[in-house]
């Protein structure tokens, strides 16, 4: 059985996006492999936190990862300031990063372009938190997008450097986990290629029906096809997009007919069968989700049991990390 690792930001809501084109292989994930998820809170200090809303996040984003799906019973799922032992290791691993390496990271360029009066070490040791997260359960993959893949080479570089540095093979080669087919990249309403929280263009799992109604509505659109078999702008490509996800195969042949036909004046039939559809999705997601983060003791119970079970496996690591260094006790 592989170890898989991944990190989740406490930074927002989840969105149709987030649930089609991860959670629910995250959901197929943990049913074969030894899993970690955690909620990355040390890691949203680098930029602006906000201390009266930083707790609110991480439950939110919390009762939302279980409500689609994540299991306690078969994934270790807690939240990274609950393992102290994160930081030390964190601690040691900066003594094998170089400054050099860490200035040339795009994530950190690019974050230092952003917020030139908050450009501080952790925001320049963020790979080496990132590699930490990692490291302390010697995962075999972590499932990454394209922005995170340097870091996770630096995770390898890290790994590489200690191990040769001590002359030892303990820490793994982390892959980028494969879930052995295309992810599902689901569109934003805007006509943009993707959905996402920074462009706006999202539908939330916890938005009310009359919100998805709206915003639905609003999506762009035209005046419609130009002819039978015309090709789709990119915009109408998107709604369909959406639609087989949602809906079934009957309601998608139904709108691609009246599409090849070039027949006119549908979208807003279009658009409202589209709300309905996404409605019947999130709606038992929306109410599992406030059910859960309303439910203290369950999740104290959650984010408990989930470090213990972290810290013992980040103990062993960070033990062993120890006596190869040569730190003892007396």
């Amino acid at each position: 059985m592989k170890t898989v690792l991944s990190g989740i930001r406490p930074t927002g809501n989840l969105h149709l996006g987030n649930y089609y084109g991860a959670l629910i292989n995250f959901v197929k994930m943990q049913q074969e492999n030894r899993c970690f998820f955690f909620i990355a809170d040390w890691h949203s200090l680098t930029t602006h936190p906000d201390p009266k809303t930083l707790h609110i996040n991480v439950k939110d984003v919390l009762s939302q990862y279980l409500a689609c799906g994540l299991n306690p019973e078969q994934s270790t799922i807690y939240v990274q300031s609950d393992v102290p032992e994160i930081a030390e290791l964190y601690l040691l691993l900066n003594m094998h990063a170089y400054l050099g390496e860490l200035e040339k990271t795009v994530s950190f360029k690019e974050k230092a372009r952003q917020n030139p009066n908050n450009v501080n070490a952790g925001l320049l040791t963020y790979p080496v938190l990132m590699a930490t997260d990692i490291l302390i359960h010697n995962a075999d993959y972590v499932p990454v997008g394209k922005d995170q893949e340097q870091h996770l080479e630096m995770t390898r570089t890290y790994a590489n450097r200690f191990n040769s540095k001590y002359g030892v093979k303990y820490f793994k080669q982390p892959k980028p986990f494969n879930f052995g087919q295309e992810l599902i990249k689901i569109p934003g309403l805007d006509g943009s290629g993707k959905m996402g929280k920074s462009e706006g263009n999202c539908i939330y799992l916890i938005d009310e029906p009359k919100i998805i109604e709206k915003k639905v509505k609003g999506a762009l659109t035209d005046n419609g096809p130009e002819g039978e078999n015309s090709p789709k702008p990119n915009y109408i490509e998107n709604l369909f997009t959406i639609l087989k996800v949602v809906s079934t195969e009957e309601v998608v042949s139904f709108y691609e007919n009246l599409w090849n036909s070039g027949e006119q004046r549908w979208y807003g039939k279009l658009k409202a069968q589209l709300a309905e559809d996404i409605i019947k999705v999130t709606s038992p997601m929306r109410e599992k989700i406030n059910d859960i983060k309303n439910d203290d003791e369950f999740l104290r119970r959650v984010t408990e049991i989930g470090a213990e079970k972290a810290r013992e496996s980040a103990s062993k690591t960070l033990k062993d990390v120890r006596e190869i260094m040569g730190f003892r006790s007396f």
